[in-house]
């Protein structure tokens, strides 16, 4: 063992081959799986982006509740803040999304609050999970967050904290990744392997038998000259020539023989269950068809996200509003756009509610982000009613 290999070993950061019999991965140790190495499965990372885009890119509606009703609150600081922008280099949507994401594969996510002169929020800005410790004191949580060497201390109150499911410690959140390790380190012992493979040329190992007894370099050369002129991608189909009774025997299957592909399919599986994603949105569409695939895509929206959207509605009134702004103001998500199907079943919806009598047609207009015509509920139905005004590419 060489000086630098002694040092990493006494550190802990010795390097080891994932290289086992035949070409087979060593499986990797629990603490190998990180957030970065665990989106190299494109399973996780589409997850992963399946649920933070989603929930980054649905409306966050700051309302004020005015009797039984509800208006949106677009005059508060807090509603630019979510709407818009989280900070000046940031958009809420950028924030949001990095934000679900920190929750997704780190279990928690940070943002220090900055607020103006009034005590409400005017920024956002987001914190690195890996910089920042969580201890309880007395007085409460207190958050301290290192950057380039400057540590800082924030309180309770400071810090907009969402985490994934709870853990034992009642503090930081346990995310699908750390409670399920095997999983996705199987998955990478299965890429690693595929890729191994294919670089050899999409055969495992064989050997090369000699009628004689070698010397250890020839064994080197023999073994580097094989490598060079037959191995990899770019050598595959070339033909090897063999003398002086030199023999080949492959010793390895092929990989359908190794249900190799099965057990990358079962993989996808297994990390949309740690994930609750129904398989068909990550594009694992070997059992959809049209009629599941409509309701997985509900099923998504209200078993997948509802966990996180509740989440973030209650971090919101938890953390960013006062007490006397929790009994006026709450933050909602506007989710009516991904639930409401097709145009012919919501035309078909809207026309039984309006013709029962429990819609009016300018609560249908507004579902669909139409604009308000003045006197659309005083026509009769099946009649004539204003003209429409032309449809918009978009309001949120």
């Amino acid at each position: 063992m060489s000086l630098v290999q002694r040092v990493l070993s006494a550190v802990g950061l010795e390097k080891r081959s994932t290289l086992g019999v035949n070409g087979w991965p060593i499986p990797l140790s629990a603490s190998a799986v990180t957030p970065a190495s665990a989106q190299g499965v494109s399973a996780v990372y589409a997850c992963v982006q399946a649920i933070a885009e989603t929930t980054a890119s649905l409306p966050l509606i700051l309302f004020k509740r005015t009797g039984d009703d509800r208006e949106r609150a677009s005059d508060h600081p807090l509603y630019r803040v979510l709407h818009d922008m989280a900070n000046p280099e940031q958009t809420a949507l950028e924030f949001r999304e990095y934000m679900q994401a920190c929750v997704l594969l780190r279990g928690n996510a940070f943002a220090r609050i900055v607020r103006g002169y009034d005590g409400q929020v005017r920024e956002l800005w987001p914190l690195n999970p890996d910089t920042v410790q969580v201890r309880r004191t007395p007085s409460g949580l207190v958050y301290e967050h290192t950057q380039e060497g400057v540590l800082t201390r924030l309180l309770a109150h400071e810090v907009l904290h969402l985490r994934h499911r709870l853990g034992d410690d009642g503090v930081l959140g346990v995310s699908p990744i750390t409670a399920a390790r095997g999983v996705v380190e199987l998955a990478l012992s299965e890429q690693e392997h595929g890729r191994n493979t294919f670089t050899n040329g999409a055969k495992l190992l064989g050997v090369l038998k000699f009628p004689g007894k070698l010397k250890p370099e020839q064994r080197q050369a023999i073994a580097a000259s094989w490598a060079s002129q037959y191995a990899g991608g770019a050598n595959a189909g070339r033909t090897a020539v063999l003398d002086e009774g030199v023999d080949f025997q492959a010793l390895s299957m092929s990989l359908e023989d190794a249900q190799w592909i099965e057990a990358r399919k079962f993989s996808v599986i297994e990390v949309c269950r740690l994930f609750r994603v129904p398989p068909v949105i990550v594009q694992s569409m070997e059992e959809a068809n049209y009629s599941n695939s409509v309701e997985l895509a509900r099923q998504f929206i209200t078993l997948s996200l509802r966990r996180h959207l509740v989440a973030w509605e209650q971090a919101i009134a938890k953390q960013l509003l006062t007490e006397a702004g929790r009994r006026s103001y709450f933050a909602e998500h506007q989710v009516e756009g991904l639930l409401r199907g097709d145009s012919a079943n919501r035309a078909a919806f809207y026309s039984s509610g309006i013709a029962s009598g429990w819609m009016l047609k300018s609560e249908a207009r507004k579902l669909e982000n139409l604009p308000a015509l003045p006197g659309v509920d005083d026509a009769p139905t099946g009649t004539a009613t204003p003209a429409a005004k032309p449809y918009p590419s978009k309001q949120v």
